[in-house]
Protein backbone atom coordinates (compact mmCIF):
# COMPACT_ATOMS: atom_id res chain seq x y z
CA UNK A 1 0.00 0.00 0.00
CA UNK A 2 1.14 3.44 -0.83
CA UNK A 3 -0.17 6.80 0.21
CA UNK A 4 1.18 10.05 -1.64
CA UNK A 5 0.00 12.82 0.41
CA UNK A 6 0.99 16.57 0.84
CA UNK A 7 -0.36 20.28 0.21
CA UNK A 8 -2.63 21.37 -2.81
CA UNK A 9 -0.77 22.27 -5.77
CA UNK A 10 2.28 20.29 -5.04
CA UNK A 11 2.30 17.03 -7.57
CA UNK A 12 0.43 14.91 -6.02
CA UNK A 13 -1.30 13.43 -9.05
CA UNK A 14 1.29 13.32 -11.20
CA UNK A 15 3.47 11.13 -8.76
CA UNK A 16 0.65 9.13 -8.40
CA UNK A 17 0.43 7.96 -12.38
CA UNK A 18 4.12 7.57 -12.06
CA UNK A 19 3.85 5.28 -9.50
CA UNK A 20 1.05 3.06 -10.83
CA UNK A 21 2.51 2.35 -13.92
CA UNK A 22 6.21 1.69 -12.80
CA UNK A 23 4.20 -0.87 -9.92
CA UNK A 24 1.16 -2.19 -10.86
CA UNK A 25 -1.19 0.25 -9.42
CA UNK A 26 -4.78 1.50 -9.05
CA UNK A 27 -5.66 5.28 -7.35
CA UNK A 28 -7.91 5.72 -4.57
CA UNK A 29 -8.99 9.08 -4.20
CA UNK A 30 -8.69 11.06 -0.38
CA UNK A 31 -9.51 14.63 -1.45
CA UNK A 32 -12.97 15.24 0.34
CA UNK A 33 -13.92 17.53 -2.71
CA UNK A 34 -13.42 15.00 -5.40
CA UNK A 35 -16.11 12.87 -4.52
CA UNK A 36 -18.14 15.20 -6.00
CA UNK A 37 -20.05 14.79 -9.42
CA UNK A 38 -19.30 17.62 -11.82
CA UNK A 39 -16.90 19.52 -9.19
CA UNK A 40 -14.26 18.78 -12.36
CA UNK A 41 -12.33 22.20 -13.06
CA UNK A 42 -12.26 23.58 -9.28
CA UNK A 43 -11.07 20.68 -7.75
CA UNK A 44 -8.72 20.27 -10.18
CA UNK A 45 -9.76 16.53 -11.01
CA UNK A 46 -7.62 14.38 -12.77
CA UNK A 47 -8.92 13.60 -16.28
CA UNK A 48 -9.71 10.80 -18.18
CA UNK A 49 -6.51 11.39 -20.59
CA UNK A 50 -4.14 12.10 -17.50
CA UNK A 51 -4.99 8.90 -15.52
CA UNK A 52 -3.30 6.92 -18.85
CA UNK A 53 -5.05 3.77 -18.17
CA UNK A 54 -4.29 3.92 -14.67
CA UNK A 55 -7.75 2.52 -13.03
CA UNK A 56 -8.92 5.09 -10.53
CA UNK A 57 -11.69 4.74 -7.54
CA UNK A 58 -13.61 6.92 -4.98
CA UNK A 59 -14.04 9.63 -7.53
CA UNK A 60 -17.66 11.00 -8.46
CA UNK A 61 -19.69 9.55 -5.61
CA UNK A 62 -21.79 12.31 -4.36
CA UNK A 63 -24.08 14.99 -5.78
CA UNK A 64 -23.25 18.27 -4.97
CA UNK A 65 -26.76 18.54 -2.71
CA UNK A 66 -25.46 15.69 -0.54
CA UNK A 67 -22.79 15.65 2.74
CA UNK A 68 -19.58 14.48 2.32
CA UNK A 69 -19.28 12.40 5.31
CA UNK A 70 -16.01 10.73 6.42
CA UNK A 71 -16.97 7.75 8.12
CA UNK A 72 -18.79 7.10 4.97
CA UNK A 73 -15.48 7.83 2.82
CA UNK A 74 -13.83 5.68 5.21
CA UNK A 75 -16.08 2.31 3.92
CA UNK A 76 -15.46 3.16 0.75
CA UNK A 77 -12.01 3.55 0.50
CA UNK A 78 -11.11 0.63 2.38
CA UNK A 79 -13.40 -1.39 0.17
CA UNK A 80 -11.91 -0.05 -3.09
CA UNK A 81 -8.34 -1.06 -1.12
CA UNK A 82 -9.57 -4.81 -0.18
CA UNK A 83 -10.73 -5.04 -4.27
CA UNK A 84 -7.71 -3.82 -5.91
CA UNK A 85 -5.52 -6.03 -3.63
CA UNK A 86 -8.10 -8.85 -4.39
CA UNK A 87 -6.98 -8.53 -7.91
CA UNK A 88 -3.54 -8.60 -7.45
CA UNK A 89 -2.45 -4.81 -8.10
CA UNK A 90 -1.37 -1.95 -5.74
CA UNK A 91 -3.59 0.20 -4.29
CA UNK A 92 -1.99 4.50 -4.20
CA UNK A 93 -4.54 6.66 -1.85
CA UNK A 94 -4.13 10.19 -2.95
CA UNK A 95 -4.68 13.11 -1.59
CA UNK A 96 -4.89 16.52 0.96
CA UNK A 97 -7.15 16.00 3.12
CA UNK A 98 -5.50 14.59 5.78
CA UNK A 99 -8.64 12.94 8.17
CA UNK A 100 -9.53 11.43 4.90
CA UNK A 101 -6.24 9.96 4.90
CA UNK A 102 -6.17 8.87 8.46
CA UNK A 103 -9.47 7.30 8.17
CA UNK A 104 -8.83 5.06 5.23
CA UNK A 105 -5.71 4.03 6.78
CA UNK A 106 -5.48 4.39 10.53
CA UNK A 107 -7.40 2.90 13.44
CA UNK A 108 -10.10 5.35 13.91
CA UNK A 109 -13.66 5.37 15.08
CA UNK A 110 -15.74 7.92 14.88
CA UNK A 111 -17.88 9.78 17.90
CA UNK A 112 -21.66 9.39 16.98
CA UNK A 113 -24.21 12.58 17.32
CA UNK A 114 -27.27 14.21 18.92
CA UNK A 115 -29.60 15.32 16.89
CA UNK A 116 -30.56 18.23 19.30
CA UNK A 117 -26.81 19.57 19.51
CA UNK A 118 -26.49 19.29 15.31
CA UNK A 119 -29.83 20.83 15.02
CA UNK A 120 -28.67 23.96 17.13
CA UNK A 121 -25.35 23.94 16.27
CA UNK A 122 -26.64 24.35 12.45
CA UNK A 123 -29.26 26.68 13.31
CA UNK A 124 -26.21 29.07 14.62
CA UNK A 125 -24.57 28.17 11.40
CA UNK A 126 -27.28 29.74 9.34
CA UNK A 127 -27.54 32.68 11.79
CA UNK A 128 -24.09 33.36 12.72
CA UNK A 129 -21.83 32.45 10.07
CA UNK A 130 -19.22 29.90 9.72
CA UNK A 131 -16.44 32.25 10.92
CA UNK A 132 -18.16 32.91 14.15
CA UNK A 133 -18.36 29.47 15.08
CA UNK A 134 -15.41 28.94 14.11
CA UNK A 135 -13.96 31.07 16.60
CA UNK A 136 -16.06 29.30 19.76
CA UNK A 137 -14.33 26.50 18.21
CA UNK A 138 -10.94 27.79 18.16
CA UNK A 139 -11.60 28.90 22.18
CA UNK A 140 -12.85 25.44 22.89
CA UNK A 141 -10.30 23.52 21.29
CA UNK A 142 -7.05 25.55 19.61
CA UNK A 143 -5.81 22.51 18.03
CA UNK A 144 -9.32 21.21 16.39
CA UNK A 145 -9.42 24.72 14.94
CA UNK A 146 -6.01 24.65 13.29
CA UNK A 147 -6.69 21.98 11.00
CA UNK A 148 -10.52 23.12 10.12
CA UNK A 149 -10.89 25.64 7.71
CA UNK A 150 -12.99 28.94 9.05
CA UNK A 151 -15.03 28.60 5.91
CA UNK A 152 -15.83 25.01 6.39
CA UNK A 153 -18.95 25.71 8.38
CA UNK A 154 -19.57 21.80 8.68
CA UNK A 155 -16.43 20.78 9.72
CA UNK A 156 -16.69 23.47 12.52
CA UNK A 157 -20.27 22.19 13.43
CA UNK A 158 -19.51 18.77 13.64
CA UNK A 159 -15.93 19.65 15.49
CA UNK A 160 -18.40 21.73 18.02
CA UNK A 161 -20.76 19.19 18.37
CA UNK A 162 -17.75 15.99 19.55
CA UNK A 163 -16.60 19.11 21.85
CA UNK A 164 -19.98 18.72 23.71
CA UNK A 165 -20.09 15.09 23.46
CA UNK A 166 -16.80 13.96 24.54
CA UNK A 167 -14.81 16.97 25.79
CA UNK A 168 -12.95 17.52 23.01
CA UNK A 169 -12.04 17.02 19.00
CA UNK A 170 -9.09 17.07 19.29
CA UNK A 171 -9.00 14.01 22.07
CA UNK A 172 -11.61 12.14 19.56
CA UNK A 173 -8.68 12.02 17.37
CA UNK A 174 -6.67 8.53 18.61
CA UNK A 175 -2.59 8.72 18.31
CA UNK A 176 -2.19 7.31 14.61
CA UNK A 177 -2.26 3.34 14.60
CA UNK A 178 -2.13 2.04 11.30
CA UNK A 179 -5.39 -0.42 10.29
CA UNK A 180 -3.37 -0.48 7.22
CA UNK A 181 0.56 -0.14 6.65
CA UNK A 182 1.07 1.57 3.81
CA UNK A 183 4.47 3.77 2.56
CA UNK A 184 3.54 6.98 3.29
CA UNK A 185 5.07 9.20 0.84
CA UNK A 186 4.58 13.38 0.89
CA UNK A 187 5.40 15.82 -1.75
CA UNK A 188 5.77 19.71 -0.95
CA UNK A 189 7.72 22.34 -2.34
CA UNK A 190 9.16 25.65 -0.42
CA UNK A 191 6.48 28.40 -0.09
CA UNK A 192 6.98 30.71 -2.72
CA UNK A 193 7.54 28.63 -5.38
CA UNK A 194 3.62 26.86 -4.49
CA UNK A 195 2.47 30.21 -4.08
CA UNK A 196 3.24 30.84 -7.19
CA UNK A 197 1.93 27.59 -8.47
CA UNK A 198 -1.09 28.12 -6.94
CA UNK A 199 -1.81 31.03 -8.47
CA UNK A 200 -1.31 29.99 -11.68
CA UNK A 201 -3.52 26.86 -10.93
CA UNK A 202 -6.35 28.95 -10.21
CA UNK A 203 -5.67 31.03 -13.14
CA UNK A 204 -5.83 28.25 -15.37
CA UNK A 205 -9.54 27.10 -13.40
CA UNK A 206 -10.48 30.60 -14.42
CA UNK A 207 -9.19 30.05 -18.10
CA UNK A 208 -10.86 26.48 -18.73
CA UNK A 209 -13.93 27.45 -17.27
CA UNK A 210 -14.59 27.33 -13.40
CA UNK A 211 -17.46 29.94 -13.83
CA UNK A 212 -19.74 27.86 -16.38
CA UNK A 213 -18.79 24.77 -14.35
CA UNK A 214 -20.45 26.73 -11.44
CA UNK A 215 -23.23 27.91 -12.98
CA UNK A 216 -24.20 24.36 -13.92
CA UNK A 217 -23.95 23.03 -10.86
CA UNK A 218 -25.47 26.06 -9.19
CA UNK A 219 -28.76 24.71 -11.32
CA UNK A 220 -28.06 21.21 -9.79
CA UNK A 221 -28.57 22.59 -6.09
CA UNK A 222 -24.65 23.68 -5.61
CA UNK A 223 -25.70 26.66 -3.78
CA UNK A 224 -28.06 24.29 -1.01
CA UNK A 225 -25.12 21.21 -0.82
CA UNK A 226 -23.56 21.83 2.66
CA UNK A 227 -20.48 20.63 2.01
CA UNK A 228 -19.84 21.33 -1.38
CA UNK A 229 -21.22 24.45 -1.50
CA UNK A 230 -18.37 25.53 0.80
CA UNK A 231 -14.92 24.33 -1.51
CA UNK A 232 -12.56 26.60 -2.06
CA UNK A 233 -13.09 28.33 -5.65
CA UNK A 234 -16.76 27.39 -5.49
CA UNK A 235 -17.65 29.38 -2.65
CA UNK A 236 -15.81 32.71 -3.75
CA UNK A 237 -17.24 31.90 -7.53
CA UNK A 238 -21.13 31.53 -5.92
CA UNK A 239 -20.80 35.04 -3.66
CA UNK A 240 -19.80 36.80 -7.00
CA UNK A 241 -22.82 35.67 -8.82
CA UNK A 242 -24.68 36.88 -5.46
CA UNK A 243 -22.95 40.31 -5.85
CA UNK A 244 -20.60 40.04 -2.91
CA UNK A 245 -17.51 39.82 -4.95
CA UNK A 246 -16.36 41.30 -8.13
CA UNK A 247 -15.09 38.58 -10.23
CA UNK A 248 -11.40 39.39 -9.69
CA UNK A 249 -12.60 39.54 -6.11
CA UNK A 250 -13.49 36.30 -6.40
CA UNK A 251 -10.21 34.84 -7.93
CA UNK A 252 -7.82 36.70 -5.28
CA UNK A 253 -9.80 35.41 -1.98
CA UNK A 254 -9.60 31.79 -3.63
CA UNK A 255 -6.07 32.44 -4.61
CA UNK A 256 -5.68 33.62 -0.61
CA UNK A 257 -8.24 30.97 0.53
CA UNK A 258 -6.26 28.14 -0.99
CA UNK A 259 -2.69 29.17 0.44
CA UNK A 260 -4.07 29.25 3.75
CA UNK A 261 -5.09 25.92 2.91
CA UNK A 262 -2.05 24.91 2.35
CA UNK A 263 -0.81 26.07 5.86
CA UNK A 264 -3.33 23.70 7.35
CA UNK A 265 -2.64 20.63 5.09
CA UNK A 266 1.20 21.31 6.40
CA UNK A 267 0.39 21.39 10.10
CA UNK A 268 -1.70 18.41 9.57
CA UNK A 269 1.12 16.06 7.65
CA UNK A 270 4.15 17.54 9.54
CA UNK A 271 2.39 16.08 12.82
CA UNK A 272 2.56 11.77 11.22
CA UNK A 273 6.29 10.76 11.42
CA UNK A 274 5.82 8.13 9.52
CA UNK A 275 6.00 10.41 6.37
CA UNK A 276 8.55 10.36 3.91
CA UNK A 277 8.75 13.93 2.74
CA UNK A 278 10.61 14.19 -1.39
CA UNK A 279 10.81 17.86 -2.99
CA UNK A 280 8.72 18.01 -5.78
CA UNK A 281 10.85 20.03 -7.11
CA UNK A 282 13.64 17.48 -7.72
CA UNK A 283 13.63 16.25 -11.25
CA UNK A 284 14.64 12.88 -9.79
CA UNK A 285 11.29 12.77 -7.99
CA UNK A 286 9.62 9.66 -9.23
CA UNK A 287 11.97 7.53 -9.73
CA UNK A 288 13.13 8.47 -6.04
CA UNK A 289 9.79 7.70 -4.95
CA UNK A 290 9.42 4.68 -6.92
CA UNK A 291 12.48 3.28 -5.39
CA UNK A 292 11.28 3.57 -2.02
CA UNK A 293 7.58 2.53 -2.73
CA UNK A 294 9.17 -0.69 -4.87
CA UNK A 295 11.67 -1.33 -1.59
CA UNK A 296 8.92 -2.00 0.61
CA UNK A 297 8.47 -5.53 2.74
CA UNK A 298 4.93 -7.14 2.35
CA UNK A 299 3.31 -7.18 4.71
CA UNK A 300 2.84 -10.96 6.34
CA UNK A 301 -1.27 -10.28 7.63
CA UNK A 302 -2.28 -8.58 4.35
CA UNK A 303 -3.08 -5.63 6.37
Amino acid sequence: MIAVVGPTAAGKTALSIALAEALGGEVVNADSMQLYRGMDIGTAKITAAERRGVPHHVFDVLDVTEAADVAGYQRLAREAIADIRARGNRPILVGGSGLYVQAALDEMDFPGTDPAIRARLEADLERDGSAALWERLKARDPEAAKAILPSNGRRVVRALEVVELTGSFTASLPEPKAHIEAVRIGVDLDTPVLDERIERRVRHMWDAGLLDEVRDLESKGLREGRTASRALGYQQVLAHFAGEYSEEEAFRLTVQGTRRFVRRQRSWFKRDGRIEWFDAADPQLNQKAVTRAGSAPSSPSGR
